[in-house]
């Protein structure tokens, strides 16, 4: 199984990035053999549709659950399309977000999580 974690550097260690769409970066990590890889989110600097162009990316990476801090409409609707679930988590770093998902810790959302946009506005 493959999650993602949006992240705002390039390591395990790195900082969480709350927003989705235009986060800096995706840790991917298959949980089955521990490795992981970065990749940066070339929707960061999109005019609009960052969310969902994101959401595509990580489809095509075969991820099957990001870890996120805010979802708009457009993406929550593609990552549910995509079959990918959504889990929220507020602060922390990528290994935190890991620990947690592998505990039960996270919440699982169920839709939208923040209004379109949202991203945009946020560092």
């Amino acid at each position: 199984m493959k999650i993602a974690v949006t992240a705002q550097d390039k390591s395990l260690d790195s900082e969480f990035d709350s927003r989705f769409g235009r986060c800096k970066y995706f840790v991917i990590i298959d949980l089955d053999t521990e490795e992981y890889r970065v990749e940066q989110n070339e929707a960061t600097i999109a005019v609009g549709g960052a969310g969902v162009k994101s959401a595509q990316f990580l489809a095509n990476c075969g991820v099957d659950a990001v870890i996120t801090g805010h979802v708009g409409p457009n993406a929550s609707r593609a990552l549910e399309a995509a079959g990918i679930k959504v889990f929220i988590m507020e602060s922390g770093t990528v290994r935190d977000a890991v620990t947690a998902y592998k505990e039960g810790k996270l919440t699982r959302a169920s839709g939208a999580t923040t209004d379109s946009h949202t991203g945009l506005n946020m560092s």
